[in-house]
């Protein structure tokens, strides 16, 4: 089977997108789809979205991690879809797409920027202190669509992004399924630094679009930082985290970046190289 696909990124995000509405893609494949995101033998990406039919909105953005498995939703993800469904002819320049996480609003600006209205932040949990060997960490865990683990450090160049970021993820207190980490640095007003541990990635994403808004929450209802938020993600791109303050909470927030497309091909699935077991 030959399935035609889009490279796409997000602020350093980077996607494969896939026009999947005749539902003809085999997705619940989680061995061939991560094959499919291999960084050496594969296309490579840190997701792989599907744009699929929908009963509730313009079309179902159905978002699979680079290990094959499917997450909630993806920040960045969403805003790489919206200007992919439209330019196959999916959607207009305002738009819903259903998720797992819920409907989400979107709208393509000007110069190849995308905006999309997130789920409302759920589950803060702050003032966490969690312990790792001997260094206790003050953690800020919030959902916005995925979970997500704030951790303010003076420098984010000086943080094991790797190392600490996975036994964070990892932790007790997230079990069964884990956590997304963020690292980042805060610069009052309103400007921030991040580096993420992304769960599924199983490493350092280029960038998170739901990290982003997680960050610009904690800071905003925890350090008193204001909105909009400028946060700069490890690829050097900008995203703008906007919203409202009501009683003591962020509501209605947005995330709004630029996305790019950066190529298209063809792939036979039945040639796709899946590994070889090592004995």
């Amino acid at each position: 089977m030959k399935i035609h696909f889009t490279k796409m990124h997000g602020a350093g995000n980077d996607f494969i997108m896939i026009d999947d509405r005749a539902g003809t893609v085999p997705w619940q494949d989680h061995f061939l789809m991560a094959a499919l995101a291999g960084r050496r033998t594969g296309i490579g990406a840190e997701g792989i979205i599907l744009i699929q039919q929908s009963e509730k909105a313009d079309f179902f953005l159905r978002f699979l991690n680079p290990d094959g498995t499917e997450a909630d939703l993806c920040g960045n993800g969403s805003r790489c879809s919206a200007a992919f469904a439209n330019a196959i002819g999916a959607c207009g320049t305002s738009l819903t797409m259903e998720t797992r996480a819920g409907v989400v609003d979107a709208q393509l600006l000007e110069n190849g920027t995308v905006r999309i209205w997130m789920p409302e932040p759920l589950n803060r949990n702050y003032g966490m202190e969690l312990k790792i060997g001997e260094e206790t960490w003050k953690c800020d865990y919030i959902v916005t669509g995925v979970p997500h683990l704030v951790v303010p450090v003076p420098s984010v160049a000086d943080v094991d992004v790797t190392g600490l970021g996975k036994a964070l993820r990892l932790h007790a207190a997230f079990a069964p399924d884990g956590t997304n980490v963020d690292f980042v640095s805060m610069r009052q007003p309103n400007r921030m630094i991040m580096r993420t541990y992304e769960r599924g990635v199983e490493g350092e994403s280029g960038a998170c679009g739901t990290g982003a808004v997680a960050c610009a929450v904690v800071a905003v209802e925890r350090f008193g930082f204001t909105l909009p938020s400028q946060i700069k993600t490890s690829s050097g791109y900008d995203l703008t985290v906007d919203g409202d303050w009501r009683r003591k909470k962020c509501t209605g927030m947005t995330l709004t970046g630029p996305v790019k497309f950066v190529f298209s091909g063809d792939i036979e699935l039945d040639e796709v190289d899946l590994g070889n077991e090592i004995d």
